[in-house]
């Protein structure tokens, strides 16, 4: 499996690069940060922002405690539109599973693709995300 700088380099530098430049003015590498809750509170930092607001989080390797956290800044901040590239869609969620990272994905709700962005994602409509920060929007009594 890819190292995770080479995954990058595959899913955004590589192959979409020419086209990706014509389309998205700014796409912004790990700048924003959302908070979210756990025992403690968090912060998840994005692979990709595009100018569209799209998040785009690239993944080799997509643990129990990555999807646990995903439906979590999910739950948290539905408004986020958060989708995955992974370097293989159909690799199973652990060892002996019968789901695949792309079952995952269509069972809780976000859009994913294999190995590159999609031109479709990257013409799509949106707003900016300008913040650097996104609260938790409830904060935890304690």
């Amino acid at each position: 499996m890819a190292h995770c700088s080479d995954l990058r380099s595959i899913f955004f530098r590589g192959n979409s690069q020419r086209r990706d430049r014509d389309r998205q003015k700014k796409v912004r590498y790990e700048e924003l940060k959302v908070e979210w809750e756990d025992l403690k509170y968090r912060t998840y930092t994005p692979d990709f922002v595009l100018d569209n607001g799209i998040i785009i989080e690239t993944k080799g390797i997509f643990d129990s405690a990555d999807r646990r956290k995903h439906r979590e800044v999910k739950r948290q901040h539905p408004e986020l539109d958060i989708r995955f590239v992974f370097s293989n869609a159909n690799a199973k969620l652990y060892k002996g599973a019968k789901s695949r990272y792309c079952d995952w994905c269509d069972k809780y709700g976000f859009q994913w693709a294999h190995r590159v962005i999609p031109e479709a994602w990257l013409k799509e409509d949106g707003e900016e995300i300008k913040a650097k920060r996104i609260e938790v929007k409830t904060k935890r009594k304690v």
